[in-house]
């Protein structure tokens, strides 16, 4: 899942070097953290968080098969 959502947020930032995607489970919870430059963030989330959404739909639904449950985090840094 982390491949995926790399590729994902690589073609909606800019520069591919202002952001880094990082998975790591917390209480049987997949966690993934997508760690954005500020000029970024806007591009990942965009207009009322819809694109942010869209990530998360397709992480949960590739996800389906593994039973596993699975969050996608977008954190400014």
């Amino acid at each position: 899942m982390e491949e995926l959502v790399r590729f994902i947020v690589g073609e909606l930032v800019d520069n591919k070097d202002a952001f880094e995607v990082s998975s790591q489970v917390e209480d049987g919870i997949n966690v993934i953290n997508i760690y954005a430059d500020k000029d970024e963030i806007g591009k990942i989330i965009g207009k009322q968080g819809r694109i942010a959404k869209a990530i998360r739909t397709i992480v949960k639904a590739g996800s389906g098969k593994d039973s596993k449950k699975v969050s996608v985090e977008i954190i400014e840094r």
